[in-house]
Formats: structure tokens, sequence, C-alpha cells
């Protein structure tokens, strides 16, 4: 059985945009109806669920100051490499010039066709790498703390 859909003007209302917009979007290919299209008077285009929530993302960029060949650009780069996760990346604006998005271990400009432009450096598990170095080095004998460097151990301080 075939899904039904959204039409129109349930989309405009739920994604807060006008028919206008949604039209226009619709005949330039920046997001065709996934269910049907129009074909002739008489018949509506009908939105998937995941078409819905692009619209949404595309609406936020515009709200944020994005041009719309800008968020073209960002939404064919998200749909090319997130497939059906475009609304779970997180994107951060840089300007009206600049949408980042968050992909695994660096950010990458979806605007300059995902060239990387800032390396995330993980810190998690950095301060209990330091902490195993130093009992490495001093050993567990010496008395001293990892943490701070001057405060006896607990089995030093009690004579063990």
């Amino acid at each position: 059985m075939p899904e039904a859909g959204f039409r129109g003007p349930q989309v405009c209302s739920i994604v807060g945009i006008t028919y206008r917009q949604l039209d226009y979007w619709a005949r330039t290919d920046l997001l065709r109806p996934s269910i049907s299209e129009a074909r002739g008077s008489g018949t509506q285009r009908r939105y998937s669920y995941r078409d819905l929530l692009e619209l949404k993302v595309i609406k936020r960029l515009l709200d944020a100051g994005i041009s719309l060949q800008s968020a073209r650009r960002a939404i064919a780069y998200l749909r090319e490499n997130l497939g059906e996760d475009v609304a779970a990346a997180n994107l951060v604006l840089n300007g009206a010039d600049s949408v980042l998005a968050h992909t695994g271990q660096e950010i990458v400009d979806l605007l300059r066709g995902g060239q990387g432009v800032l390396n995330i450096v993980p810190l998690a598990g950095v301060k209990e790498e330091l902490d195993a170095a130093i009992l490495r080095l001093r050993g567990p004998e010496d008395g001293t703390s990892p943490r701070t460097g001057d405060e006896p151990s607990p089995r030093a301080a009690s004579g063990g």
C-alpha cells in the first residue's frame, strides 16, 4: 500500500513556509515530493515525512541567514554523505557564507564540497593517560599522587 503522505498546504503549515516557496523549491529541484508529483490540474504533490525533515532543515538554514543557493549546496552534500539521516546532522553556521558539519573526527565546510576545515582532537581519556604515564615514571613506591605530584598517596600516608 503506498504511503499517503502530506499535501502541499499541510506541508506549508507543518514546516512554516509559504505555498509559493514550496512550489518554487519543487519546480527548481531543491526538494521534489518523493511520494507523488502534481501531474496537471486536479492532482496534488505528496510529500513524505523525510521530505518534511529536509524542508525543515532548509527553512532553518534560511532563517539563520544562509542564502537559498548556499542552502541548496549544503542540503546536496548532506544527502550525498548522510543519506536518510539529514536531520540528524549537527551544523555550525559561521556567518552567512559558511555551513559546517561535524562528521567523525573533523568539521567539513558543506559549501566548499566537504573540504575539511578543522580537525577535532578528542580529549576524552587525556587525564587517565596522563595519570598512567606519571605512575609509570614514578612508580607506586615514591609516595606521590599522580594528580598533583606533591600529595602523599594513601598507602604512603598510612605507613604501608
